[in-house]
């Protein structure tokens, strides 16, 4: 059997992550690359990570070039945002090539872009592939390990998901998103514009929960606060002064008869540890058992992305065409053999 042919498109940290690891999996070759940075037009793989395995394939900016390459999946690694995946998500599709993404909102696109969703769904299934949207979260923490532990619940009154965590492992469209590095006022003038994301996903593990859950929301809402530094921070692609922003504060709450249900608690900033925090994971669930989990310090966000897309690969493939979420496909695990072994 050949080895699973997979393309990348954006070669960031999330990127460049997913392709350090392909290239240590077997059964498995990166055939083509794409990203609009000048400063990565036309090098070899091997110029900007050390490898030895699919040395010579070409960084391109033409996704038209790149998809040229017979591929099994397309690993999109660009936006944040449905309405920024969509095109880039039809374009894979029309070349039949299964697609995950790592933008949040298409963790559970459904309950943000309904109309895009079924497009995306339809287009899928009439090229006879599938699309999937995962990483660390939205994708498992607050949402399918919740899903997970209910199952040894008989019955679930309420859930609160926590995650503390670094942002420092992500990349520039991240850092822009929490708003790093930006001053209170400039906090302030982007929030009154709607110009602030904040963490983009309460509102898909919120419904992703519902729905595995077979739980109706009658509605949702969800906070954002700033985390002021008192010193400076630096990470890999973001940076603080004191009086700045290292992050953003975001909370979320999913109301069933017009009572709380699901509550989100999601502070995130960058090198949180220079100020005293530790990082974690918590998931309390009130119910027939009270369930309550800990783990300490967090699952990285950036390794744990990147795991999670890389692991999902034949999970995509040998599923049903469609646009599918985590609670569609089966469980995710580390692939250690070959990864050909798991396709049907």
């Amino acid at each position: 059997m050949n080895n699973i042919k997979v393309i990348i498109w954006g070669f960031g940290a999330m990127g460049r992550g997913i392709a350090e690891t392909l290239l240590s999996k077997k059964g498995v070759e990166i055939v083509g690359i794409c990203d609009v940075n000048p400063a990565l037009k036309n090098k070899k793989l091997s110029e900007i990570i050390n490898c030895s395995r699919n040395s010579n394939v070409l960084i391109e900016e033409d996704i038209d070039n790149v998809l040229k390459h017979e591929a099994d999946i397309v690993m999109l690694c660009t936006d944040s945002f449905v309405k920024g995946a969509y095109p880039k998500i039809l374009k894979i599709l029309s070349k039949k090539m299964n697609c995950i993404s790592t933008a949040e909102q298409m963790a559970y696109s459904w309950a943000s872009e309904k109309e895009l969703s079924e497009e995306i769904d339809k287009v899928a299934k009439k090229n006879g592939v599938t699309v999937l949207g995962t990483g660390i979260n939205p994708g498992f923490i607050m949402d399918y390990l919740v899903v997970a532990l209910t199952g040894t619940m008989t019955d679930v009154n309420h859930i609160e998901a926590k995650r503390v965590n670094s942002l420092s492992p992500f990349g520039p469209t991240v850092m822009v998103e929490q708003g790093v590095g930006i001053s209170l006022e400039e906090y302030k003038n982007r929030v009154s514009n709607n110009e602030l994301a904040g963490h983009v996903g309460f509102l898909e593990s919120v419904n992703m929960i519902a729905a595995a859950l077979g739980v109706k929301l009658d509605d949702f809402k969800q906070q954002m606060s700033p985390i002021i530094t008192d010193i400076e921070r630096k990470s890999l692609y973001g940076k603080a002064k004191p009086g700045n922003l290292a992050g953003i504060n975001m909370t979320g709450q999913g109301f069933v008869n017009g009572k709380q249900y699901i509550n989100m608690i999601h502070p995130q900033q960058i090198e949180p540890e220079m100020v005293g925090i530790e990082t974690g994971d918590y998931i309390n669930i009130i119910g027939t058992p009270n369930i309550n989990m800990s783990i300490k310090p967090e699952i990285n966000g950036g390794i744990g992305t990147i795991a999670m897309c890389v692991n999902m690969i034949p999970h995509v493939i040998n599923a049903r065409a469609g646009l599918k979420t985590m609670i569609d496909l089966p469980v995710p695990r580390a692939i250690m053999g070959d990864m050909r072994d798991m396709i049907e």
